[in-house]
Parts: C-alpha cells; sequence; structure tokens
C-alpha cells in the first residue's frame, strides 16, 4: 500500500501512538477535578496549550483545545458573530471560493439568517490576491476568513498582508491553519490574525482533537458553543480528551523537524520530471507558491478513474471529483481556478508522508503509465 493522501489525514506519527498509549494508561483522571490526580492530568494539558501558543507567538489563555478544524472553524464565526462582541450592524463576512467545505458551508448558515457574504476568487495561481480582499471590505464588514494554505492545491496565501488590511480597517481576521501549521512559520502578531483553527491529525496527531486560537480571548464576549461546567475558558463544556491533547503535544514537538528534513528530499521535482521523462502530459495546478509536499495535477490523456481503482500498488490519492448524492461533483476548488467538469475528474492531489521514497514515486509514475490513452 501506497498513501499519497496526508492532506486528508497524516498517517499517526509512531511516537505519538507510544505518547497516546501512555496517557491512556497514566493520564485518565478527569482534569476538573479538585483531586491530586486531576490536577496532575490538567498539568500535562497546559503544558501542551503552552507549546501550541509559543509555537505560533500567542499567549496560552488564547489557545482552546477542540474536536479539530471544523468545530475550531465553527466558533471562529458562531461564538464572535452570535455575541455581543460584534458592534451592531456588522453583517458583512467575506470568504474565498476555495475555502474548506466546513467555511463554506458556515457561510450558508449566516446568510440564512441575513448576513451577507462576499466571496473573492483566487487568481490563476490558486492565491487569494489582497487587494481584491481590500476592495470588497466595507463598513458593515465583521470578518474575514481566508485560509493559510488550501488543502487541494498546497498553495500558501499571502495572509500576512490580508491580516494587515483587516486591522487597518479594523475588521476581524480568521484564518484556518489546519493544513499550514508545523509547515510553514505562524506568528499570529506578524500576521495580525485575531482567530485561527488547527487540526492534530494533519500532523501526524490523534484524530478527535485540534484548538482554536482567540486573541484577547479572555476580554471577550463569546457565545459558547457546547455549555456546560466552564471548561476551557466557558467556550465548550464537557470533560476535556486529556490523552489525545497529549499525543497532540507531541506531534507539536515532532511534526516540524521532521517536515524540515522531507522539505529538503525535493520529492515533488523528482515527480515531476519522472513524469515528463515518460512522455506523460500533465497540468499543474496552482504551484507558483505552494508547500513541498502537495500537488494538484490534471492528467491529460490518463483514465485517473481506472488508476486510482484498479492500480496493482493500491496507490491511496485523492481526485478532483467526488461522489455525492450517487452524482459525481466537480471540486469547487478547481472549478474556481476554471478548471471544466471533466478536467476536475482527471485531476488527482497527491499529498506526500514524510517518509515518502523515491520507489514509491516510481511506482506512481508507472501507475499513470499503465493508464495512459
Amino acid at each position: 500500500m501506497i498513501y499519497f493522501d496526508t492532506a486528508a489525514s497524516y498517517p499517526l506519527l509512531p511516537e505519538v501512538k507510544i505518547s497516546l498509549m501512555n496517557a491512556f494508561e497514566t493520564f485518565y483522571a478527569n482534569s476538573a477535578s479538585s483531586h491530586l490526580m486531576g490536577s496532575i492530568v490538567q498539568k500535562e494539558i497546559d503544558q501542551v496549550r503552552e507549546k501550541l501558543a509559543d509555537s505560533i507567538g500567542a499567549y496560552p489563555s488564547e489557545i482552546v483545545f477542540t474536536s479539530g478544524a471544523t468545530e475550531s472553524n465553527n466558533i471562529a464565526f458562531k461564538s464572535l458573530l452570535l455575541s455581543g462582541d460584534i458592534p451592531a450592524g456588522k453583517t458583512h463576512i467575506i470568504t474565498s471560493t476555495i475555502e474548506h467545505k466546513c467555511v463554506l458551508a458556515i457561510c450558508d448558515y449566516f446568510k440564512s439568517i441575513g448576513f451577507d457574504v462576499t466571496y473573492i476568487k483566487p487568481n490563476v495561481d490558486g492565491i487569494i490576491c489582497p487587494n481584491d480582499v481590500k476592495d470588497a471590505i466595507n463598513e458593515k464588514t465583521a470578518l474575514v476568513s481566508i485560509m493559510h494554505v488550501n488543502n487541494e492545491l498546497g498553495t500558501i496565501n499571502p495572509i500576512g498582508e490580508i491580516g494587515k488590511l483587516c486591522s487597518e480597517n479594523n475588521v476581524l481576521f480568521h484564518s484556518d491553519a489546519a493544513q499550514s501549521y508545523g509547515k510553514t512559520e505562524i506568528d499570529v502578531d506578524d500576521f495580525n490574525i485575531d482567530v485561527m483553527s488547527f487540526s492534530a491529525h494533519k500532523v501526524g496527531g490523534p484524530k478527535g482533537t485540534g484548538a482554536i486560537y482567540i486573541r484577547d480571548l479572555r476580554h471577550r464576549k463569546l457565545l459558547p458553543v457546547i455549555h456546560g461546567a466552564g471548561q476551557e475558558q466557558g467556550l465548550r463544556g464537557g470533560t476535556i480528551a486529556a490523552p489525545l491533547i497529549i499525543g497532540y503535544g507531541t506531534a507539536i514537538d515532532l511534526f516540524p523537524k521532521y517536515y524540515q528534513s522531507f522539505s529538503e528530499m525535493r520529492i515533488k521535482e523528482y515527480l515531476i520530471e519522472g513524469l515528463i521523462n515518460e512522455g506523460i502530459g500533465f497540468n499543474i495546478n496552482g504551484q507558483t507558491k505552494a508547500l513541498p509536499h502537495c500537488l494538484s495535477l490534471t492528467l491529460l490523456n490518463t483514465n485517473v478513474a481506472l488508476m486510482i481503482r484498479d492500480n496493482d500498488q493500491r496507490i491511496s490519492l485523492a481526485q478532483g471529483s467526488a461522489c455525492s448524492s450517487k452524482e459525481i461533483e466537480a471540486s469547487h476548488v478547481l472549478t474556481s481556478l476554471g478548471l471544466t467538469r471533466e478536467q476536475a475528474e482527471d485531476t488527482i492531489r497527491l499529498s506526500f508522508a514524510l517518509d515518502v521514497t523515491f520507489e514509491q514515486i516510481d511506482i506512481f509514475i508507472k501507475a499513470v503509465k499503465k493508464a495512459t490513452r
């Protein structure tokens, strides 16, 4: 089995697995309990909170643990925009057409309750241009939400420039960093970030946990997403999943170091050169400024569906279209770039694990060659 779909979920790092097993066996007490074991678990949680905060230039008090980036994105919108923290009349949201589907679904919800939403299209390279955001801001704009790295293209948006524009116009700025954290530098002050979402399983941590950064959290009046006994500064009630968070902390320690070593391998360049040498036609989608582990390819004269379904090596990768309600639905990201439905169906996303080998790349190239019409 060859796994080229780490943008969807990264395999659990071996060290994280060990950390999880130890945490499940050792740190099983409720962190909210007043006894010694509860306090010990709370200390472990707070250490991870400090790690994440330090890694992005934030304060630990500005970090709330969640179940993952989807929940964090919901908190970013609903806790801020439906609370008394936003001035009356601020009912305009700006986002992009290439955001994760959960952000687009949240925006649909806000449209249903009377908000206006402006959708910024990417340029030909798959990048959201700051000037387009600037032109869309008006006196009613409450929130701008632009992802840091796109989950299908791997493209890096200039969120520092966008954040500066938002700050100058007194508009809150949220960025989904599920795909960027651990792979590129993040400084919430330098980028003028007000709210940022994170996911553990995108960096080799466990599924079921993530986090949200909220600037000056203690001084905001926010609507709890889950009412409970006051956990996570009252924003998210319920017993905290300490073992998952502890495993997340191990991933925070290790993943960025591993990713740096991977970047030096130049895997993407090796693959592109191999396709060219085999005479396989392809177009690269949005790669002017992109992370080295992710590649979106529209293959020419290749039966992509057949290659994915029948490949001998069982290569797991993502296709640019998906089955939704028994119908083929083209990727909204690819159509935003101007690709047709047919081109989207012939598009694949490759996202590599940090232990990928050149031999695996050679096997993939042979599979493409075999499916070439």
